[in-house]
């Protein structure tokens, strides 16, 4: 059996994505990992900070990207594609560029991979969750926050990397461009396995974090769609009220040492009850998803009400 780890990546350096971190999350279960390495920005590091990691286990990819022809956030889906379909391994590990496993999960992971490589109707295996906000002590487990996602796959042709790079599907005649259309797809088939996504795409340095969200706004609405989305935000991003997020008391993966040590944003985060930020409110931040949080955490033992599910799940 052999599993390939892979991915994407593009400007990870200058916007603080644990890019190399999130590789040697899972080198030691992985016998490749492909990367499709973007077209960097000149005064981006990625490249070099993949290449300090040293490993003939790393495969890079080259490509450049095209918005135009991959509107809508559709490119990431693009080039999640381009590193899949260079994977060699049985089952496919995918981490996004701020995605690092814990390293004790990876033993739960393979014997998951072992046990059910002969039983065709297992297509992937679905992870469970903690979105890190604002720092590395908090998480945000609140309505509309998705609580676990597939991030392995069997490796199919006809299974691809669907909407904006998210999750997959099964296509079986996919065109190649329409990563948006749901007629003709079909949800995977998949294990809930007891592994976590330690992910940390809302953990920067606030002038960061605001620098990367209007990045990831022009890959999907276009450089006028972001300008307008963004007319009444400040530069430095403003997490509101972080009073309300979970707390994590339990051990992060042993490569985010470095990033973590780097935190140094405290004075800029606002913990006070009554805090109300001057900016739109997020989808989280809203009164109607407030109170869905509440039914679901206070009387419903932490099921969502009209949860995401991009898939089926097996016993």
């Amino acid at each position: 059996m052999k599993i390939s780890g892979f991915t994407f990546v593009r400007n990870a350096g200058k916007l603080y994505y644990p890019i190399k971190e999130s590789i040697e999350s899972i080198l030691p279960l992985v016998d490749e990992f492909v990367i499709a390495v973007g077209d960097n920005d000149s005064d981006d590091t990625t490249l070099q900070e993949i290449q300090k990691i040293n490993s003939d286990k790393i495969k890079i990819i080259n490509t450049v990207w095209d918005i135009e022809k991959f509107p809508r956030g559709t490119e990431h889906a693009h080039q999640t594609n381009i590193a899949k379909d260079a994977c060699i391994g049985d089952w496919l590990i995918y981490l996004q560029a701020d995605e690092v496993i814990h390293e004790d999960d990876l033993d739960i992971i393979r014997e998951a991979c072992v046990h059910n490589l002969g039983d065709k109707n297992v297509e992937g295996f679905l992870f469970d969750y903690l979105h890190f906000y604002g720092d590395y002590w908090h998480y945000n487990n609140l309505h509309g926050w998705y609580p676990r996602e597939i991030r392995i796959i069997r490796n199919r042709p006809d299974i691809y990397s669907f909407i904006s790079a998210q999750s997959f599907r099964r296509i079986p005649d996919f065109d190649g461009l329409s990563y948006r259309e749901k007629r003709g797809t079909y949800k995977l088939r998949v294990k809930k396995i007891e592994a976590r996504i330690f992910h940390y795409g809302w953990v920067r340095p606030p002038h960061l974090m605001q620098k990367k969200s209007r990045y990831f706004y022009t890959t999907h609405l276009g450089k006028e769609g972001m300008e307008a989305k963004y007319e009444n935000y400040s530069d430095d991003w403003d997490y509101g009220n972080m009073s309300r997020l979970a707390s994590f008391s339990g051990s992060h993966p042993l490569v985010m040492r470095g990033f973590i040590e780097r935190y140094n944003w405290e004075d800029q985060l606002h913990f006070d009850s009554d805090y109300r930020p001057n900016r739109p409110l997020w989808k989280h931040e809203r009164l109607r998803n407030r109170i869905l949080t509440y039914v679901e955490q206070k009387m419903m033992g932490g099921r969502t009400i009209f949860g995401y599910s991009n898939w089926e799940k097996l016993k």
